[in-house]
């Protein structure tokens, strides 16, 4: 039996969308990962050095499976409910997990680590990035991509040409190379996601809120009514998402 229109926005709109879990997904989207393998590659960077600092590390998901950690760990987040739950998973871990506002400065020494990563930072601060790295350190991050998930933004707030162009890898380059980085490898990729009911979409939004910023279930009934017949006609609702690797070094 079909679950109505109804019933999937209350128990989508009702489920807690704190820390950077996926798992309610599960069976009801599905999105291709990058080739490069970020967490496994993370992994191997902690692994050689001597200090790193993680940042956006959202409920500390991502960094906890990627040990051993070097002997100084520090991540920072910047919104509360995920920062206490990095806290409750990362410090038993030996990670000192730092809450922040979203802005610069960075609350760290210059030169204080080895290593800097992000994945699916909301922003990032080159400036503070370079500040904080030792001579010789690196940057290492998995950034959303232009057009990321562009079907469903465009489907809501429509073109955003402007915002679409601030992630190409050209801008990221030009950024990097201008607070003072080195591009050691710099890759994009585009990955099919698919939604198979309108309560994954929901979900979805209410959980990456950068998406869609003034997205409520309210404020958007009609268009997510109008998107679950079509989920309901065609099966599925198709998006792509973009990342792109970052790898750049702090000159000796």
């Amino acid at each position: 039996m079909r679950r109505t229109f109804e019933d999937l926005v209350a128990e989508a709109d009702s489920v807690p969308v704190d820390g950077w879990d996926f798992s309610w997904l599960d069976s009801r989207a599905t999105e291709e990962r990058p080739s490069w393998g970020y967490q496994r590659a993370l992994s191997q960077r902690l692994a050689s050095v001597s200090a790193a600092l993680d940042l956006h590390t959202g409920g500390g998901e991502v960094l906890a499976g990627a040990t051993p950690f070097p002997p100084t760990m520090a991540a920072i987040e910047t919104w509360p409910p995920n920062a206490a739950r990095a806290t409750k998973l990362l410090h038993p871990l030996g990670v000192v997990v730092v809450a922040t506002r979203d802005e610069p400065l960075l609350p760290f020494a210059d030169g204080a680590f080895d290593l800097v990563t992000a994945r699916h930072p909301i922003s990032v601060w080159w400036t503070e990035i370079v500040r904080v790295l030792r001579p010789g350190g690196t940057y290492f991050a998995q950034q959303i991509g232009p057009a990321t998930m562009s079907e469903l933004v465009e489907y809501f707030s429509g073109p955003q040409p402007e915002k679409w162009a601030e992630c190409h890898p050209d801008v990221v380059s030009a950024q990097a190379q201008a607070a003072g980085l080195q591009i050691v490898d710099l890759r994009m990729e585009r990955l099919r996601a698919e939604f198979f009911d309108i309560g994954a979409v929901i979900y979805f939004l209410r959980k990456v809120i950068w998406t869609v910023p003034d997205f409520t279930v309210d404020r958007y009934r009609d268009r997510l009514r109008e998107l679950h017949e079509r989920i309901e006609a065609d099966g599925l609702f198709v998006a792509h998402s973009t990342r792109v690797l970052v790898d750049a070094r702090k000159p000796d």
